[in-house]
């Protein structure tokens, strides 16, 4: 995209900021919240791939990487996505909009924090675990934001994908290797992604069509949304059990999956009576988008308890 596009420099970088402010600035392009939902199915992850506590220092290593790798792909899309961002309500505050950061720093730091976590994942886990990195950050940064995300309105969908590496990563810096277990958590949180983020773009559409990007909340009509948010909601739901007879799931995720789908399969029925009535609220639509999220946050902390509690109910 062409500086030209973007506000005027400030004429004193960073607008002047102090060390705070500047340091503030870098945390903001990371994307810190996407960070930590990220974090919530790593770890959790890898206490369910070793039957228990890992390492202490390999946990450190691939969360750091993991979460610098996240980073990475956010400065990078900050980076990338400048010219829209400003014309968004939701994110005309971005670095890169205010002038806190310029597209220079903002390029250099994605390149240090990619590097840097795939040195971290590759020698303190496993190459594996660090080409893993690198296909998250290609997948978020190439497939989702240059070349997906301003062209269709399926774009989170296989853009999302890299929001699911997290999982794969995980479970290959414990074991080595990549198996069925891991790969079901790659899809309950590839089929989650929709869900999750199209009732967002329904909140935030005007923003999405006058920045002209194609998301499905924005572009579709209400009706067609939720269709879509109710199946892949019982996609999902449906791939978590896959976890008790091919993930050797025990009773503590077998009950928390089952009680969770049932609520948020509720939630997602809500928003689709509501779109077929025309009754549709940004309201509504955002009670999805904040119950997605504690959804996956309950699924993945079962996750995490189950190898300690009681023994796998299949298998």
């Amino acid at each position: 995209m062409s500086a030209t596009h973007l506000p005027a420099a400030p004429a004193t970088p960073g607008n002047g900021l102090g060390f705070t402010g500047k340091l503030k600035a870098y945390v903001a392009l990371t994307k810190p919240r996407v960070i930590e939902l990220l974090l919530v199915t790593t770890l959790p992850t890898m206490f369910f791939a070793a039957r228990g506590i890992p390492n202490i220092w390999l946990m450190v290593a691939t969360m750091v990487g993991g979460a610098l790798a996240a980073g990475s792909a956010g400065a990078f899309n900050c980076y990338i996505d400048r010219d829209i961002d400003k014309v968004m309500h939701r994110t005309e505050n971005r670095p890169l909009v205010t002038g806190a950061v310029t597209p220079r720093e903002a390029l250099v730091f994605a390149w240090i924090l990619a590097v840097v976590s795939v040195a971290l994942l590759w020698f303190g886990a496993n190459p594996l675990a660090g080409i893993l990195g690198i296909v998250a950050i290609f997948l978020y940064v190439v497939v989702y934001t240059l070349i997906l995300k301003r062209r269709t309105s399926q774009n989170i969908v296989w853009g999302g994908a890299a929001g699911c590496m997290p999982v794969l990563i995980a479970w290959a810096a414990v074991t080595n290797t990549v198996e069925w277990p891991a790969i079901i958590l790659f899809m309950i949180i590839f089929l989650w992604t929709p869900p999750h983020y199209w009732p967002l773009s329904m909140r935030y559409s005007d923003d999405y069509n006058a920045a002209n990007v194609p998301m499905l909340g924005a572009v579709a009509g209400s009706r067609i949304v939720a269709v879509q948010v109710v199946l892949y909601t019982w996609a999902m739901v449906a791939c978590s059990l896959l976890m008790i007879p091919l993930g050797r799931a025990g009773i503590v995720y077998t009950v928390v999956a089952v009680a969770a789908g049932i609520w948020f399969l509720f939630e997602a029925h809500k928003l689709y009576n509501s779109a077929q009535e025309n009754e549709i609220t940004k309201k509504g639509a955002m009670k999805v988008f904040h119950g997605s999220i504690s959804y996956l946050t309950l699924v993945f902390l079962a996750l995490a308890v189950d190898p300690f509690v009681g023994s796998p109910l299949m298998g």
